[in-house]
Parts: C-alpha cells; structure tokens; sequence
C-alpha cells in the first residue's frame, strides 16, 4: 500500500479509445493508474528515455492492450490496500498477454498476489529514505552500485514471496524490496524508482524500459508537432478554430501551433480582465500581432471582471466568477469571427489530473481550473486541446521548436484567474496595482540574480493582513506582501525554493521603499504537497 501526504482516487487519464500522441510505429509503454499521487510522474520518467508512455485506467481490458500493442506495461502505486473490499484492480488477463510488467508499491504487491505470494501489513511501516542493498546486478540493477537510497512509502508489503519470484534487492524491513519472476518478464518494486528522492531512478526505469522492454527511444517532440499538425488539419478542415490565448506559455504555444498547421484559418481571442501582470496585454499585441501575424481580437473587459468580483474574498468563488465572465465575454467576440467551429486551449497533464478532470473517471479536486473540460456545449464550440498529454518542459520543447522566443517560452506559469488568486481578500483596482508593482520588483530581482530560469515558479501574494510597522520614526499600519519561489521538475510536486538571503533582502527593501501601502514582506518556506504552488 502507497501511503502519501496527498494520495487520490485512481484517475482515467485516458479512455480506451483515444487517440493518443504515439506516432504509428513508436514504441509505447502504458501506466496503470492506481491512484498514487506519482503516477503522473513515472509517465514523465519514461518519457525522458525518449519512449512515448501513457496513463490509463487501472482496469483497462488486455483486449485493448493488445490492440495498443505497447512494448511494457508499468502498474503504479495506490492508497488502497490489495487485500481490501473494493481495491482497484486490474483486469485478470493482463498478467498472460507476455509482455513485461513492472509492478511499483502496491502495483508490486498486484503483481505478486496474482501469482500466489502473500500480502500482509508489514511489521515495520517504511516512508522516506531508506537503505537497499541490491541482491543481483542483472537485468533491472544492470550499472547499479551495492547499495542505494530508496523512496519508500507503504504499510503493506508482500510476504512468503512465491517460489517463482526471487528477490533481487532488500533492505533492513523489507526483504521483498525488488523482485522478479524467474520464467515470465513479471517484476516488482516496493519502492519508488520515479521520485528524485530514490538514487538512480531513472536508471532503473531507463533498464525496464530499454533493457528489459526493448524500447528504442525514438519519441520525439518534432515528432509530435508533425503529428498534432496532421490532427488539427484532418479535423478542422476548411473550418476556423479560436484560441483562448491568455499569454501564458501553453496558451501560446497552442496558438503558434495553429498559426503552423491553418494559418488564417485560426483566430485567437484576448480578454483583458484586469488581473494581468504589469505589460501583458501589450507583450501579447507585440508577439501575436506583429510576430505571428494573428488573427488577434483584444477585448477589454476589465471593468467587468472587477464589477463581479467586488466583495469576493473565496477563492472557489473567485474563479467561478471568472470562469463564468471569461466565458461570457469570450462567447460575444466569438460572435463576431465566422465560420468559427473549434476553440483551442492551452490545458496541460497537470491541470487535468488537479482537476479531476479526467475523461470519464474519479479523480480527487485540489483546485478548479476554468480551462479544463472545455466551455459549455451550448456555445456551440467543438474543443481541441493539443498539450493535454504534456508536461510544462514538453511544451517548452515544443513552443521553441515553433519559434517562440526564450522570453516568452521560458516564462514563469501564470494562473488562468490571473492576479485574483495572488490578491487574497478583496479584489480592488488600487490592491491589485500594489501586486503588479510588488510582482514585478520580485522578477526583476531574480533576473538581476540571474536565478529566474534556475527557479520554476516565482511571484508576489498580498495578504489581508495588516500589521504595525514604524517608517520615518512615524507609526503605520499597511499591509503584508509574501514572496513564493519554488523549484520543480513537473509542477505535480515542487519545493520551496532556498533564495540567497541578499537577493530577498534586495526584493524587501524595494518593495517597502519603492510600493506604497506595503510595510512588511514575508518568504513562503511551504512544499508542494501540502500546499499548493498557488496560495488561492
């Protein structure tokens, strides 16, 4: 059993008839998805090896495994415990289709109960780091050292391991820790090779993969733009396809992507709500405009948003009510542009999995995200959504390959609500103003420091707190500023950035000289889980 800080509900990231972004004749492995909160993860892990991979429920049928023809399949970790009424499990057949398996935690334990072993609570629970020596240095442990740091994160683990299976790494509370069957191409993990945390990971899944599976490692990103341009022009036709373009990297990306496949054929529609950070309007008219060439319909729509969102202090209810407007602002442009059939976004693997907005499964919501599961089927649109299987460094693979500049391609995310959920509490013209100004002194300072492509993810948050302070020798009473940096690799999970004490120094004492109303700034030390990148 995976036992995690933020485990969720197995998701169906992709229904089992997709179309799916593998190339006819491109080696595929396929994820099993139990629920674990890195199963989203072991998908990036592979893909790193240059081999499409794709997550997909956990009871997919071995019918259309087959059909799939994958090279390998990998069954990722879970919450649940095996031996428990109602656990995930997968279809039965699986396990005689011939093809090699890698069972993760408690795909491990699937794996090995199947085949007669036993799973049982273990006598000692294990999470986090943990030592595990290595019994064979053959097939999986190829180039691996005697001993290793392992991600351990289970309760259960299997015992009276079956006579077919033969253990082939341990570690002090887990005998088990790594096994494989000695005539099928079956193996198992207890630990997690996927989390950065587990000492050559990648190797280990770069061996099942390669190794084990005979992947070639020929998936790649100018692949998939060939491919994602086929898809949109069969689709689309000689109809005309809107981008909901935010200014954000994948919203850009989508709408270089269109200008590549149809050209004029694609429009794309900016609102302005208001919550933008300081020159995005004017960056968006200069690149999409001039560069590009667009289509481009700016709509101003500010005083709209702001009317809505006057007294609103919940942040579920602040992007309801931006969802709600954008769409209602987006429908009456799009009135306005014929022949208009498709509308294009921007929505990436992660803002799906959040979401729980899986194509027709459970999966847990951390937070809403106005751009994921299209607009309502009344406006008529038909959805295309070319990034929805990519991480954020896939698309910023693809968006260099379009020729977008680094700028805007290596560009911190920026949330669909935009300043909304950066400005807790109320939401006025004059806060908002005192967060651009903070915000962009933050930027500046990380690219003075040269640290703004080190770190993912940075920006500026006003709190709804006041606090006493003393400017002048005189008393005031102003509001608080918090500075988030974090750093990670998918944006599923992240740590909070270890910022030089001199470059905050340098961002507090601009932002109390140099933004007036602000007399204190705080450094958010929190990881992701349990919080969330965004505060709101």
């Amino acid at each position: 059993m995976t036992q995690t800080s933020a485990s969720r509900p197995a998701a169906d990231i992709q229904p089992e008839g997709a179309d799916t972004v593998a190339l006819p004749g491109e080696d595929r492995i396929l994820v099993l998805d139990f629920g674990s909160q890195t199963a989203q993860l072991i998908t990036r892990r592979v893909r790193e090896q240059n081999v499409f991979c794709q997550l997909v429920r956990h009871d997919i049928t071995a019918e259309r495994i087959r059909e799939l023809q994958p090279k390998g399949l990998i069954l990722s970790g879970g919450p649940a415990s095996v031996y428990a009424p109602g656990s995930p499990q997968p279809d039965p057949a699986i396990f005689d289709l011939d093809i090699p398996i890698l069972g993760i935690c408690y795909g491990m334990q699937l794996l090995c109960r199947a085949s007669g072993s036993g799973v049982q609570p273990g006598l000692s629970r294990e999470f986090g780091r943990t030592s595990c020596e290595v019994v064979q240095k053959t097939g999986l442990f190829e180039n691996m050292p005697d001993r290793f740091t392992a991600w351990m994160s289970h309760g259960d683990q299997v015992e009276n391991l079956d006579q077919h299976f033969e253990v082939l790494a341990s570690t002090e509370s887990c005998r088990s820790a790594a096994v494989r069957h000695v005539r099928r191409p079956l193996f198992g993990l207890q630990f997690h090779p996927e989390v950065t945390h587990t000492e050559q990971g990648g190797l280990l899944l770069k061996n099942f993969v390669q190794e084990v599976c005979g992947c070639r490692g020929t998936w790649q990103i100018h692949s998939l733009i060939d491919r994602e341009t086929e898809l949109i022009r069969s689709r689309v036709g000689n109809s005309r396809v809107i981008c909901g373009l935010s200014g954000g990297v994948d919203s850009s990306v989508v709408a270089a992507l269109l200008a590549s496949a149809i050209g004029e054929q694609s429009s794309c529609i900016f609102v302005d709500n208001g919550l933008l950070r300081s020159g995005e309007r004017e960056q968006v008219e200069r690149e999409f405009s001039g560069h590009f060439k667009t289509d481009l319909h700016v709509v101003d729509a500010r005083d709209r948003f702001l009317g809505e969102l006057a007294g609103v202090s919940d942040p579920q209810e602040k992007r309801r009510i931006i969802g709600r407007v954008f769409i209602e602002v987006f429908r009456k442009e799009a009135e306005s542009i014929p022949d208009a059939r498709f509308l294009a976004q921007g929505t990436l693997y992660p803002d799906v999995i959040e979401s729980g907005a899986s194509d027709d499964g459970p999966a847990a919501t951390i937070k809403s995200h106005h751009n994921v599961g299209g607009l309502p089927e009344e406006l008529g649109f038909e959805l295309i959504e070319p990034l929805r299987d990519l991480f954020k460094d896939e698309v910023r693979q693809m968006g260099l390959q379009l020729g977008l500049p680094e700028s805007l391609v290596w560009r911190h995310p920026f949330p669909g609500p935009g300043l909304a959920v950066r400005c807790l509490g109320d939401i006025t013209e004059s806060r908002l103003e005192t967060l651009r100004e903070a915000d962009t002194i933050v930027l500046d300072e990380l690219r003075k420091a040269g640290l703004y492509r080190e770190i993912q993810q940075a920006f500026a948050v006003l709190l709804p707190v006041k606090t006493v302070g003393v400017m002048g020798d005189a008393r005031t009473y102003e509001d608080t500023l918090a500075i988030r940096a974090v750093s990670t690799d998918d944006f599923m999970t992240a740590d909070w950035y270890p910022m030089p004490h001199e470059v905050l120094g340098r961002m507090s004492t601009r932002i109390i000289n140099e933004v007036r109303g602000v007399n204190r700034v705080v450094y958010d030390i929190s990881s992701k889980p349990p919080g969330t990148i965004e505060w709101e």
